[in-house]
């Protein structure tokens, strides 16, 4: 089975029950935890614990513990920044999901350009996705972010350099996904 399959087999399933709340500081053990489990570490640049700190209190960032399931339980964080810039131009900093492959990200990336572009007024959500990482590329388009390049061998990691994918998508593509039921309404 592809990647692609187990995309699509996620998407027909019923979609996973997800909403965000604003990280707090009791939260932030968690955060850092998802971020140095060794299931994460090559997909993602940790921060210190101060970054987080910084913001969840930064007004141009917003921090949100991702909860999900029957009960709601913490299963992942993300992190937009951008919220308060004049180009209304958001990117996608960060999400982490603990449990894999249940449909926590789309569901989340559903709400996430919901608050985007309806609560933030966002012209454009952007980010960008480490090239190997063929599974959230596949939820990113799955979710209707288009590819707009590649950052070529722009990382440093351990193993040397890897190349950044960078994606988005505008308020003119949400607002046509939703006219085709695809995202949450207003």
């Amino acid at each position: 089975m592809t990647q692609a399959d187990t995309v699509a087999r996620a998407l027909d399933r019923e979609p996973a029950r997800v909403r965000l709340r604003p990280t707090m500081s009791s939260d932030l053990e968690f955060v850092v935890s998802l971020e140095r489990d060794p299931e994460n570490l090559a997909f993602i640049t940790p921060w210190e614990r101060t970054q987080h700190e910084a913001a969840i209190r930064f007004p141009d960032f917003r921090h949100f513990i991702i909860e999900g399931g029957p009960g709601l339980e913490a299963v992942g964080f993300v992190i937009l920044i951008g919220c308060k810039g004049q180009n209304q131009s958001l990117e996608l900093k960060r999400m982490v999901v603990r449990d894999k492959r249940r449909g926590y990200g789309h569901a989340t990336l559903r709400v996430l350009k919901k608050v985007a572009f309806d609560e933030l007024g966002a012209h454009r959500l952007w980010l960008d996705v480490k090239q190997h990482n063929t599974m959230a590329r596949n939820v990113y388009e799955a979710e209707g972010f288009v590819v707009e390049g590649v950052l070529r061998e722009s990382v440093k990691t351990a193993d040397g350099f890897v190349s950044m994918v960078v994606m988005s998508m505008l308020q003119s593509e949400f607002a046509a996904r939703r006219d085709k039921a695809l995202e949450m309404r207003a």
